[in-house]
């Protein structure tokens, strides 16, 4: 029997770490396993014909937020072109909600609910006889044919038990594979909270994977060098010991080559981790902190616990240290947050000034809390995936298109962070931060600027004319700002209209790097260059009096900024 384990990514650098480890699991069966992956962004045409090509008699589809849609329409067309396929779906998207999927899509033979390495491993015994029913495997929904073809039985088996995660195979055996890819790395499965907009709330089954096993598996990622590794843990921290051990571990066998992504509870990080995390290299980790709302009758009410105090004094005390990229995250959307309290809740978490804000809105989940909640909540989502708010009985679709808007300025201006400058500038003009990013969105409508893709360089160019109508007075110390803030990315060679003339000129260059090619006091690295590459290889602005260098070789780390020598 072929079988495909076919994987659909939001992006190419991403890759599926579940059907890497079904296959693995499934050991005995490598030869009759192959995997594809795609990406949302090809054309549906080329994966049915990749799929048809590849002649599988068993065709298996992971199933996401994020592909569902895609994967729905390659369900009805593949049954087209091959209809004696047998066709299987796994992952969080049809594991709730099995039978109704089952019914919405006669093309399909069954669903593997929940984990799905010892559920995919007895299916294939099936298909090769070795489990003479499916009746025998848990944790699978399937159709049974009736004696008229077109009529059929839908069965849902009992749940299957949790696994021993130390079990599961290491699928990075070949890092060949996986060249350029985000690598996905798990040392625990389940969540300890019950956040009720959350799938992983529903497995209350907490697991590690055995210490040993991690530390040889993350040694693999440090000798290959792999730029990133994101662990999928859902509350990296919320066991001491092991979040120590793994922090210990990297931190001794660095190679300065690769970045660790966690997920964690800010207010959970106690002294000893907080030192361990001072010490690190700048840009070995990064942390993902989910805050969600700082309303506490929000908190209380979507079952999460978060103490905001406490996270603000470790995310303070992170950044003091410098060198670790810190990822905040809120929800709007949620129970009890109306606008005014979003913007409270916006603001308390952007004064503590994170590497990343991000905005995001409410995703309807089945299976969640929030799921069986919309009428309680008088909660409008959308029918199509990704299942978003449109309103709630304390947020209106009016202000979540408010918020849309304030979401878009906030990644543009804030996140890229290519205006750090110019928006300490305009922190002192308005109100609160929040009213930055609105009056932003409101420029955007007012000049017809929305739903059109600017160039970086637009972007300045919009920023400049949003100062002028707001703060002119000051138009002076924001052009500065905002020239410092376009040369601290790249050395762009089209200078925008608010820039003016170069304000070095040819003379005053050329003395500058006739000195620095052959006294190297600013440009540590560059000693093979001679001055005409030196000159390409950096910039030189005059600002207030001052002759700044901007050194693009040697980048902050965590912002990706030149470094700036003031000459």
């Amino acid at each position: 029997m072929r079988v495909l384990l076919t994987a659909i990514n939001a992006k190419y650098i991403h890759s599926n770490l579940a059907v890497y480890s079904l296959k693995s699991y499934a050991s005995c069966y490598t030869q009759d396993v192959e995997i594809a992956e795609y990406t949302i962004n090809q054309d549906v045409d080329d994966i049915l014909a990749d799929i048809f090509k590849k002649s599988p008699d068993i065709l298996c589809f992971s199933c996401y937020l994020w592909n569902i849609t895609f994967v729905s329409q390659l369900l009805v067309e593949v049954k087209k072109v091959m209809p004696h396929v047998h066709i299987w779906l796994g992952g969080p998207e049809v594991s709730f909600n099995a039978g109704q999927v089952m019914k919405s899509y006669p093309q399909v033979d069954g669903i593997m609910c929940g984990e799905g390495e010892e559920t995919f491993h007895e299916l294939l015994d099936y298909y090769n006889g070795k489990i003479k029913n499916l009746y025998d495997i848990k944790g699978i929904v399937f159709r049974v044919c009736k004696n008229n073809e077109n009529l059929s039985e839908i069965v849902e088996n009992q749940s299957r038990q949790v696994m021993d995660l130390s079990k599961v195979p290491f699928v990075y055996n070949d890092m060949g594979k996986f060249k350029n890819k985000i690598i996905y790395y798990e040392s625990s499965r389940g969540c300890p909270f019950s956040c009720s907009y959350c799938l992983s709330s529903i497995d209350k089954c907490l697991r590690f994977r055995d210490l040993g096993l991690v530390k040889k598996e993350l040694q693999v990622f440090i000798d290959a060098e792999v730029p990133q590794v994101k662990f999928v843990d859902r509350t990296f921290n919320c066991r001491h010991e092991h979040a120590m051990a793994v922090w210990s571990y990297i931190a001794r066998h660095d190679k300065g080559k690769t970045n660790f992504h966690f997920e964690v509870a800010a207010d959970l990080l106690n002294e000893e981790e907080l030192r361990l995390i001072e010490t690190m290299r700048p840009g070995l980790i990064q942390l993902e902190i989910g805050v969600q709302s700082t309303n506490q009758d929000t908190i209380r009410e979507i079952h999460r616990v978060m103490k905001f105090d406490e996270v603000k004094r470790v995310v303070n005390r992170i950044h003091i240290a410098g060198n670790t990229h810190q990822h905040l995250d809120l929800i709007a959307g949620l129970p009890y947050e109306d606008y005014n309290s979003f913007r409270k809740s916006f603001n308390d978490v952007y004064s503590l000034k994170p590497e990343q804000l991000q905005l995001g809105f409410l995703k309807v989940l089945k299976g969640s809390f929030m799921y069986q909640n919309v009428e309680k909540y008088e909660l409008q989502y959308q029918d199509r995936p990704p299942f978003e708010v449109l309103s709630t009985k304390w947020l209106p679709y009016v202000d979540v298109i408010r918020l849309k808007g304030i979401e878009e300025m906030v990644e543009v201006y804030y996140n890229s962070g290519q205006f750090s400058n110019t928006l300490q500038e305009l922190e002192k003009k308005f109100e609160d931060a929040f009213s930055i990013y609105e009056k932003l969105s409101q420029f955007y409508e007012e000049n017809n600027l929305h739903m059109i893709n600017h160039s970086r360089i637009t972007r300045y160019e919009i920023m400049h004319q949003f100062i002028l109508k707001y703060d002119p007075d000051r138009e002076e110390i924001y052009r500065n700002a905002l020239t410092v803030d376009l040369y601290l990315r790249d050395n762009v060679k089209n200078r925008p209209g608010f820039a003016g003339n170069d304000t070095v000129t040819k003379e005053e260059a050329s003395e500058f790097y006739d000195g620095e090619a052959s006294e190297h006091r600013y440009l540590k690295g560059y000693e093979q260059y001679d001055k005409r590459q030196l000159r390409k290889m950096t910039h030189l602005e005059k600002i207030g009096g001052k002759l700044l260098l901007f050194d693009y070789k040697n980048r902050d780390i965590l912002t990706n900024q030149a470094k700036i020598f003031y000459v």
